[in-house]
Formats: structure tokens, C-alpha cells, sequence
């Protein structure tokens, strides 16, 4: 739904029937492939894994690259709600520390009142997914940009995941649940391992790329996904022709507490605790790594499979750094590196759809 102003052109001298510009030769199947959103993010990422392959030889490794999908799928679970959120044209500043207080939520509650550790969890989804409700409702309500509603709820998140927990056990830091009951069954569900060939491998990974495919169908498939992509391209020409814009926008939020709510538990079964001043800073790599995965800026554009990628180049950044034997702090370096590329190249691909 996003128009393009048409340049003004003088009637050009007729040189035949079959003569044709530049502006309207068709594109070339090359030009095509690339202008697809995931497929400067897929180069960029092999390029970072033959990178390392050269400059770290213990990448080579199958656990080394267990370790790397690991770190990956961490990111990735909440970066694949984040980019349907910038599809529909909205930020979430909030995702980070949201991580933080689904966990907090679900370790203090089941601990203080003693209850099994699931009824920890369902509160905790609760607690998520009315954070998201509540962005949401106050974009849509109050037409406030939802960079300044999600950073107010940042703000705010970050305030109580400290004050709560020192009021609540006296410390930064909750009780180990490990011996309460229900555990050993949600670690199944949210931090085991599996064995395949000799090597260790997080249920996470099978989670996030389970996930990457239930939001690709989606996105590709369903009118919700054409209603995402409507609000984000044009929100007022998309509630002219009928697309509930209040609601779209509304559950796009919840999907991203959904994503927060889970890796929040996957933090939690994994330590069996949590410090309640952790997630800041997240946010920021969730939405870079939509934003590397082909999400533009603007909303209206990009895929679930994009921030797949976009999320495994962090996750081989951060461990190849690691694996190289390098001082961690380059990561940030790299980051700035991945990210200023992308943007260029999101750009380079929205010149490429709009020209005619």
C-alpha cells in the first residue's frame, strides 16, 4: 500500500513500439534475487562464517558451532517478533528487560508462595503479554510514536525488575528454584540438550527455527500477514480498505512479549536464578539484528527468515570473537560494522523496488 510519487517526465521523442528506457526494462532475474530482503543478510552471513573459519579454527568445530546456533537462537527467538513488529511499522524498546521481568515473574511468585514452578510460568506469559498489550494500546490510543511509549515502559520495567526484587528477597538477585516442583519438567520444555553425533545441542535451536517457520507461513500465507504488512506500508489506506489496524498493531506487541516471555524462561532453567539488573542494552540487538535481516525502517517491508540470519551473524560474531582469542570488546565494533552495512544496503533495495 505504500505509493511511490510518480518523477515528471516530458512527453519523450517516439523512437518505436519496442523501445524502452531505463526506468521501465524489466529488472533482471540477478537484480531481482537480490532485492529480496533475506538475500543480502544470507551473503553477509556466509561471509562472517568463512571469516571465522579462516581467522578461528576452533569454529570448525561441531561444538564450537553448536555453541554458535546456541548463542544465535537466544537472539533470535525475540528478534523473529521484533521484525514482524517493524514490518508493521512499530519499535519496541521494552523487548530487553522484558526478557527480565517474565523471569523474575515467574521464579519470585512460584518461590514466595511455594507453588509449582508452572504456575510460575503462566503468570509470567500473562505478565508478558500484557506488557504488550499495553504498548500497543498506547500507540494506537494516544498516536504517540511507539519509540517513546516502549521507552517509557523500558524505564519502567527497569525500575520495578530492581525495586521488586530487593523489596521482595532482599536482593539483586532471585532464590534458586531448581528444587521446586514442576522444574525438572519445564527445563525439558525450555533449557534441555539433546545428543546428536557426540554433541550437546539446546532445544532453543529447534525452538527458534520451529518459530522462523510458523512466522514465514504467516507472513507469506495469512491474512494477518497481508494485514502486517498493510499497516506498516500505510496504516490510514489500510483501515480505508477494512484492515483492523488497532488489533494488528495491538498482538503485534504481545508477540513481541511472547518472544520475551520465553527466552525470559529459558534464562531461568537454564541458572535455576536471575539478576534482575540484566536485559539492558537487548533491545537494541533485537532490533538490530530485524534491521541486518532486511526490515526497513519505514515499516512495510521485509520477511521472517531475514532476522534468521541476521540473529546467527551475531551469534558468530560474539563466539568467534570468543574462539579467535580477540578482546570481546570488538564485538560492538563489528556490530556498528553489520549494522551501518545493512542500512545501506536496505536502502539500496528500496531504490531498486521503486524504480520504474
Amino acid at each position: 500500500m505504500t505509493q511511490h510519487a510518480e518523477p515528471a517526465v516530458k512527453t519523450p521523442p517516439a523512437s518505436g513500439p519496442d523501445q524502452a528506457d531505463g526506468r521501465t526494462a524489466p529488472r533482471t532475474l540477478l537484480v531481482r534475487t537480490l532485492a529480496r530482503p533475506e538475500v543480502g543478510v544470507l551473503l553477509g552471513a556466509v561471509a562472517v562464517y568463512v571469516f571465522f573459519l579462516i581467522a578461528a579454527p576452533p569454529v570448525r568445530e561441531a561444538s564450537s558451532m553448536a555453541n554458535i546456533l546456541y548463542q544465535s537462537s537466544t537472539l533470535g527467538i525475540v528478534t523473529i517478533p521484533v521484525a514482524l513488529l517493524m514490518i508493521g511499522g512499530e519499535f519496541d524498546l521494552s523487548a530487553g528487560v522484558g526478557v527480565i521481568t517474565s523471569a523474575l515473574t515467574a521464579s519470585m511468585l512460584a518461590y514466595q508462595l511455594t507453588l509449582n514452578v508452572w504456575a510460575g510460568v503462566v503468570a509470567a506469559l500473562a505478565v508478558s503479554l500484557a506488557i504488550g498489550f499495553f504498548n500497543g494500546w498506547m500507540v494506537v490510543r494516544t498516536g504517540l510514536p511507539s519509540f517513546l511509549v516502549t521507552l517509557g515502559t523500558f524505564l519502567i520495567l527497569q525500575g520495578v525488575n530492581l525495586a521488586v526484587t530487593k523489596l521482595v528477597t532482599g536482593n539483586v538477585a532471585t532464590d534458586d528454584i531448581s528444587n521446586m516442583d514442576g522444574f525438572d519438567q519445564a527445563k525439558k520444555v525450555f533449557a534441555s540438550s539433546f545428543d546428536i553425533g557426540g554433541v550437546q545441542v539446546k532445544i532453543t535451536i529447534f525452538w527458534w527455527l520451529l518459530f522462523a517457520v510458523i512466522a514465514t507461513w504467516v507472513l507469506m500465507r495469512t491474512r494477518y500477514g497481508n494485514w502486517t504488512f498493510a499497516v506498516g506500508g500505510n496504516k490510514d489506506s489500510a483501515r480505508a480498505v477494512g484492515v483492523p489496524v488497532a488489533f494488528t498493531k495491538i498482538s503485534l506487541f504481545m508477540l513481541v512479549g511472547f518472544g520475551a516471555w520465553f527466552v525470559g524462561m529459558h534464562q531461568l532453567f537454564s541458572f535455576n536464578t536471575v539478576q534482575s539488573g540484566e536485559g539492558v542494552g537487548q533491545e537494541l540487538i533485537y532490533i538490530s539484528g530485524a534491521v541486518i535481516g532486511g526490515c526497513l525502517l519505514t515499516g512495510g517491508y521485509g520477511t521472517a527468515i531475514g532476522p534468521v540470519f541476521g540473529a546467527f551473524m551475531f551469534g558468530m560474531v560474539q563466539q568467534g570473537i570468543v574462539y579467535a582469542g580477540w578482546n570481546p570488546d570488538w564485538f560492538k565494533a563489528f556490530l556498528g560494522v553489520m549494522l551501518l552495512g545493512a542500512v545501506l544496503i536496505n536502502l539500496w533495495v528500496q531504490r531498486t523496488m521503486t524504480r520504474r
